[in-house]
């Protein structure tokens, strides 16, 4: 969300922005914000007067009435009455002002950086720099569940019958290679000095308005019915919300966090085949990395954060690409995204494995999370975001990339200590 204040100063350059975007549809919200802004600072100012005239002449009253004007004392009091019934009116006005002014703002977009080209959708994302060899096989690559089946490692159609589409068994070596990613990512991040988190698993609706946008929201979130509670489509979520209305001392900084956490997600409308099988599910596991740093810090963590991604899937044998989001593409709190493509050697091209997010002030200003200086002023911090691993997804890129021609796995190093020592996982058809 914008500062108003900003918004009020600069509503060429929110427009401008707008229609980079591609979002000309929300163009008449800036003049809309603008024109509810003048009408809320009229009120304040009617009210503030009004309250200054009533606390004057209300201190007229005793001296007339010890006068024994009782008279005068009488319309002075109705003229108090008048004040304060004005100023009833105002005050029950204001909030339904307000209200209308945060509606608007909630959906209008934050400012991209001017690094992000401009583009109308995901097809006009810009390729930043590949790492890695992609490797064609001289043999048939099959299709993921495929791969899992030869091990005994899932079972979909009882799945289908527990929960329905979008849910899956593990079972084997495939649960045990989903849950040594997991650890493995853990322990990555715990070496780059990133503090380990598990975080509540559903958030109130407070901080599902501070952390994502609307559109966002109706297409992932899960409500809990009966409650003011959401199950989390990420650890995000519920660790960006943990500094809820909060001030944070500035000597902390940056706040290096990485959190474990199952995610739940609607993931609306219908998919191909590439996106069946473990590839966009209702319910999956991640470990995500979240920081929390000084405005003129977080670029530098922006370009930080996505590296380790890289680093740990090379780290696995996995190639993969960097991918920079077209403004078209970034959702409406993001500042600066960039994609981490992983090599799919049966379809022959890249996928996405993870989302690295620079969402500025955005998050912080919805959600009251300020820092307070040694001179104790206090400013808005910035959030990041960045997927560590999503292990339903690694574990495709992983299986086809380590897959050898008889049917085995190959271990990465880096890895076997989380397997046992295995050096390859074999098939049991």
């Amino acid at each position: 969300m914008l500062d108003i204040k900003f918004l009020r100063e600069n509503p060429d350059i929110v427009k401008e922005n707008i229609k980079k975007k591609f979002e000309d549809t929300k163009l008449p919200l800036v003049d809309e914000v603008i024109s509810l802004d003048i009408e809320r600072r009229e009120i304040q100012a009617e009210a503030d007067n009004l309250r200054a005239e009533k606390n004057k002449i209300s201190k007229e009253i005793g001296a007339l009435m010890a006068q024994g004007k009782k008279e005068e004392a009488e319309n002075v009091k109705k003229k108090v009455a008048e004040f304060s019934q004005r100023l009833k009116e105002l005050e029950e006005k204001a909030p339904s002002v307000d209200e209308e002014i945060k509606k608007r703002m909630m959906i209008i977009p934050n400012i991209i950086d001017p690094s992000v080209p401009i583009g109308k959708d995901d097809s006009e994302n810009v390729e930043i720099e590949k790492y890695g060899e992609p490797v064609i096989p001289d043999f048939e690559i099959p299709y993921h569940t495929e791969i899992m089946e030869r091990f005994a490692g899932i079972d979909l159609d009882s799945a289908r019958k527990v929960a329905g589409t979008g849910f899956y068994y593990l079972m084997g070596d495939i649960a045990r290679l989903h849950s040594a990613m997991t650890a493995y990512a853990r322990d990555f991040m715990i070496e780059k000095g990133f503090t380990y988190v598990i975080p509540p698993f559903m958030i109130r609706s407070a901080v599902v308005d501070g952390v994502m946008s609307f559109d966002e929201m109706d297409s992932m979130m899960y409500k809990i019915e009966g409650e003011d509670l959401y199950l989390i489509g990420t650890s995000e979520h519920s660790m960006i919300g943990r500094f809820i209305d909060s001030i944070v001392d500035e000597n902390t900084l940056p706040l290096t966090l990485t959190s474990y956490s199952p995610c739940f997600r609607k993931e609306k409308g219908s998919h191909g085949l590439e996106e069946r099988g473990v590839y966009r599910i209702h319910q999956f596991e991640k470990q995500e990395m979240i920081v929390v740093c000084k405005p003129e810090e977080s670029m530098d963590w922006f370009n930080k954060l996505w590296s380790y991604t890289v680093e740990l899937f090379r780290s696995l044998d996995v190639p993969v690409r960097t991918l920079e989001c077209c403004s078209g593409d970034l959702a409406d709190l993001k500042v600066k995204s960039l994609d981490v493509e992983a090599w799919s050697p049966r379809q022959k091209k890249y996928f996405e494995v993870g989302s690295c997010s620079n969402l500025g002030d955005a998050q912080a200003r919805r959600l009251k999370i300020r820092v307070k200086d040694e001179d104790g002023k206090k400013y808005l911090a910035h959030t990041l975001n960045n997927t560590v691993v999503a292990p339903p997804r690694m574990l495709i890129a992983f299986l086809e990339n380590n897959l050898n021609a008889d049917g085995s796995v190959n271990i990465p190093v880096a890895l076997r200590p989380y397997m046992g020592g295995k050096e390859k996982l074999i098939p049991t058809k």
